[in-house]
């Protein structure tokens, strides 16, 4: 499966069939992304090569040995990496392809924010709601 950053300076191939993803809403990632959870999955390191613009990336230590790696052009957050470990940590909504898999998991609960929405009481629109 191929994925990018926004702005497509940054591209990556991962080979993970099967990718188990889980929900992160842990207070970093909320920061990281701007978001009340993130999707992520582990990865193998050699199940994953950048593609191109890997010149173009930085990296913020969020917490001790814990990398968030960005594209440097648009602050799209690709990955995270903790170089002792033999995985890196996908951001699964930079893919470019379907998965193939779903969310089997959801952790840091205690970090959720009470504004976020879980429940099927919201209006739900393919795209803009009728009249805008």
């Amino acid at each position: 499966m191929k994925g990018s950053c926004l702005c497509g300076a940054v591209t990556y191939e991962v080979d993970a069939p099967g990718l188990a993803i889980g929900h992160c809403s842990c207070r970093t990632c909320r920061k990281a992304h701007a978001a009340p959870f993130t999707p992520t999955a582990r990865v193998a390191r050699e199940n994953f090569v950048w593609l191109s613009g890997a010149e173009k990336l930085g990296a913020f230590e969020s917490s001790p040995g814990k990398h968030r790696v960005f594209c440097t052009v648009c602050g799209t957050h690709l990955v995270a990496d903790r170089p002792a470990e033999p995985h890196i940590i996908l951001r699964v909504a930079t893919l470019d392809e379907d998965p193939g898999s779903v969310p089997s998991i959801h952790i840091w609960r205690s970090h959720e924010v009470p504004w976020c929405a879980y429940d099927g009481a919201l209006e739900r629109f393919e795209e803009w709601p009728p009249g805008r």
